[in-house]
């Protein structure tokens, strides 16, 4: 399978002369014995921030393979707006209620360069 742009949509899936939404990754260290607690604390505060309008989605996933390692993974619409939600007095509180869990993390953000459906969709 190939992807490619057509006239309806570009590669990433964005309308053409529409800018692409952003993806950002963020790489956690929870401390393990705090891991149940974190999934909880983190589940509440991801729904408050699928109220941010800019926002189109998150996903939470941890490591097979690595105890207390977990991904985030954002989208939205824009760059611009999602620096804006960065430096909110909102979203501090939020970062502030996941410190304690934290031992490390690490965030990029990143854009979209192409997407693929699955076959035959």
């Amino acid at each position: 399978m190939t992807a490619t742009a057509t006239e309806t949509a570009t590669a990433d899936g964005s309308a053409p002369g529409q800018s692409a939404p952003i993806r950002v990754i963020l790489r956690m260290e929870i401390f393990p014995e705090m891991a149940a607690d974190f999934e909880k604390v983190w589940l509440t505060i991801g729904e408050a921030i699928a109220t941010e309008p800019a926002n189109l989605g998150q996903t939470l996933v941890k490591s097979n393979e690595a105890v207390g390692l977990y991904f985030v993974f954002t989208e939205w619409r824009t760059e611009k707006e999602f620096r804006d939600f960065e430096v909110s007095a909102r979203h501090t509180l939020h970062r502030q209620k996941l410190k304690p869990y934290r031992r490390a993390g690490v965030m990029d953000v990143t854009e979209v360069v192409f997407r693929l459906e699955p076959a035959g969709q």
